[in-house]
């Protein structure tokens, strides 16, 4: 289990345009269709990473708190399925069903959507606010595999408390740690 950091990019950039097809429904989503009028979450994760294992009812609780507040959550699987077959389609449409996903988990097999946000672990968590300005990017909270702290997303959810109150996000954001987004050859 490698771990990996987030990488360190200025809060700003604009949340790079995709369409990705939503294994769970076989439909293309777009970020246009997708995004929110408050605020838009987008989770680079896969289904076999030990630490999005570890978090991901956490990632179901957070979505289903924030969605009824006008937040939109967006999941996005990057990794290569040929050398990483728990990652497949099929796999991330039993995912999606099995945890009852509220938000859409969308396949980007050919990594540029990844690539165009710089991604680098799994899970990362991007926030962007109304107008697709990266005003977050970092870790859902402490809690890893390896150490005894509860999954809260108190990181995330503190930044989305900010937002919905009119506030700023604390700048002093943690990277996330992960596995490594697996890449093609």
């Amino acid at each position: 289990m490698a771990r990996t950091e987030s990488t360190s990019i200025p809060l700003g950039f604009k949340a790079p345009d995709f369409s990705l097809v939503e294994p769970l429904t076989g439909l293309i989503r777009s970020l246009d269709e997708l995004k929110s009028e408050k605020a838009t979450v987008i989770i680079f994760m896969c289904n076999h990473c030990p630490y999005v294992i570890h978090v991901l009812d956490g990632i179901v609780a957070l979505s289903n708190d924030y969605k009824s507040k006008g937040i939109n959550f967006v999941a996005i699987n990057a990794n290569d399925v040929e050398n990483y077959p728990d990652d497949s389609p099929e796999k991330m449409k039993e995912l999606a069903s099995k945890k009852k996903f509220s938000f859409p988990y969308l396949f980007d097999e050919s990594q540029n959507v990844a690539k165009a946000y710089d991604a680098a672990c799994t899970p990362e968590f991007h926030i962007f606010d109304k107008n697709l300005s990266c005003i977050y990017r970092g870790q859902l909270d402490d809690a890893r595999p390896s150490n005894d702290v509860p999954v809260s997303g108190k990181d995330v959810r503190n930044a989305l408390d900010n937002i919905l109150e009119g506030r700023p996000v604390d700048l002093n954001q943690k990277p996330s740690i992960g596995c490594n987004i697996k890449w093609k050859s």
